[in-house]
């Protein structure tokens, strides 16, 4: 008959854990302890905050970097899995002093760190190339499509837009002749009837936002000098075929040094 080695959930155990021991020399996680502390300039940050006197105290800028570059580098890109990995992953913990940062935190650092991450970039390909490690003879070139945080309908020339403001006033138009009609015939349509003041309402605002627009910017041209099409929400952005149909977004481009694959500069045009 079968036998199986005993075991019980119900135990208690001690696990004594040095943080410090778990960043072992030769890792990416030592790696990025050693350079956030002793080669990055985090001095921009301190600009940030305003409570030296009053208001509680901030996580160290340092303790959010180190958390968020280990996370990219295991392909992690979301704050609230990277919040989640302070709390589960031995090796999060060991970065961020077991601090175990709220994913708002991580996500505000990420969303406002605009000007700051140019700093950190140069700092880092500083040390890339004191260690050898950028041989400077061959750069390999390459980008990727990416969507922004804006949508196709209000993209167009100033003259599309125009028309497209002039179409929606036209709309808001039709929608109050037929109520001004219904009230005249004695009809009483409650529920549609609200939803033609708050369809009205809504057309009102959109055109409001292109007729804004359209004073405060002028027209967007190429680079033979003919109108190009703008976006109201990102004009830095533009229309451009992908694998995934036309997206309105930038062009992604890395060029990476021949001898250890590191990154040397990054934009999005």
């Amino acid at each position: 008959m079968a036998r199986y080695r005993w075991y019980e959930r119900d135990q208690a155990m001690l696990l004594p854990v040095s943080l410090r021991e778990q960043l072992q020399p030769g890792t990416i996680e030592y790696a990025i302890d050693y350079l956030v502390d002793n080669h990055i300039d985090l001095s921009g940050f301190a600009s940030r905050y305003s409570n030296d006197e009053t208001g509680a105290p901030a996580i160290d800028p340092a303790i959010l970097l180190k958390v968020i570059l280990l996370a990219y580098s295991r392909g992690i890109v979301s704050s609230r899995r990277i919040a989640q990995a302070c709390g589960e992953n031995v090796l999060f913990m060991a970065v961020s002093a077991d601090i175990r940062p709220h994913f708002t935190t991580i996500a505000d650092l990420v969303s406002t760190m605009g000007e700051e991450i140019v700093g950190i970039f140069r700092d880092v390909l500083t040390v890339c190339y004191s260690e050898g490690l950028i041989g400077g003879r061959m750069f390999a070139i390459d980008g990727c499509k990416i969507s922004s945080n804006c949508s196709k309908e209000w993209s167009g020339t100033k003259r599309e837009l125009e028309k497209k403001a002039q179409k929606i006033e036209e709309s808001v138009r039709k929608i109050l002749r037929k109520h001004r009609k219904e009230d005249r015939g004695g009809l009483d349509r409650g529920s549609r009837r609200e939803k033609e003041k708050r369809a009205a309402a809504s057309l009102r605002a959109k055109a409001r936002k292109i007729r804004r627009w359209l004073q405060e910017n002028d027209e967007r041209l190429g680079s033979g000098g003919k109108a190009v099409k703008s976006n109201l929400t990102d004009n830095e952005s533009a229309k451009m075929p992908s694998g995934h149909g036309v997206i309105q977004g930038y062009n992604g481009i890395a060029t990476v040094d021949g001898s250890h694959q590191v990154v040397v500069d990054a934009q999005a045009y």
